[in-house]
């Protein structure tokens, strides 16, 4: 059995809006939308679960009519079922929350699924794989964080590139319809070794933004790396 798995899983272009201008996102959401990425993260952060604090659910409810993909809100947040639907009636589509937030990781999860959203359940680098195991048949998406959450700019662990594969493994032999997602330090030196593990959602941030071509040919340049790994 190979070590690094792959996908034949459709490769999507997921930005975090992390390093954009905050005083005119609703522009910065469109020009993503129109540089042709698949969805787009907002990463909220509570000041508690993680050392930062960013979007809340009103911020994202003014961005929503400004582009017509899949907003997904990666909630680096304690206590995330007291947040959830406030997500989700902001316009998220798919919630993803973290296996360490919270007590009753099961329960959680099966909350967001009530309130109409997509599931996605992440893993910090330390977290083991066998903490979403028996999990995996309620979500969307998998989330292996390759930093460490709380800020962007942060250097790439391939480290975590065996998790990403043994992730694939789980679902590929469960034949479950669950996307994996990598998020930090995704640029063009990176972004093949984590879609060669198994990895088909691609997070990236600085690498975007500082393309001297622009957005379009960051997500374009991206998106063939990775299809071709």
């Amino acid at each position: 059995m190979s070590d690094r798995p792959g996908t034949d899983r459709r490769i999507q272009i997921a930005p975090s809006v992390l390093p954009a201008d905050f005083s005119r996102l609703g522009q910065e959401v469109a020009a993503l939308e129109d540089a042709g990425v698949d969805r787009i993260q907002w990463d909220v952060m509570d000041g508690r679960f993680v050392p930062n604090l960013t979007f809340g659910p009103d911020v994202i409810n003014a961005c929503r009519p400004h582009a017509s993909v899949l907003f997904e809100a990666h909630l680096m947040v304690e206590e995330p079922d007291e947040l959830a639907s406030r997500y989700v009636d902001a316009g998220c589509e798919l919630l993803i929350v973290h296996a360490e937030a919270t007590r009753h990781l099961h329960r959680t999860l099966g909350h967001v699924r009530e309130l109409g959203a997509q599931v996605g359940v992440a893993l910090n680098p330390a977290t083991p794989v066998a903490a979403i195991e028996n999990v995996l048949d309620l979500v969307d998406l998998v989330l292996v964080m390759t930093v460490n959450p709380g800020f962007g700019g942060q250097a790439y662990l391939a480290s975590m590139e065996p998790k990403v594969a043994a992730v694939r493994r789980l679902v590929l032999d469960g034949g479950l319809d669950v996307d994996i997602e990598v998020d930090g330090g995704i640029g063009p030196e990176t972004i093949q070794g984590a879609a060669a593990a198994g990895a088909n959602v691609l997070v990236a941030g600085s690498a975007l933004y500082r393309d001297p071509q622009g957005l379009a040919h960051a997500v374009a340049e991206l998106r063939a790396l990775a299809e071709a790994s």
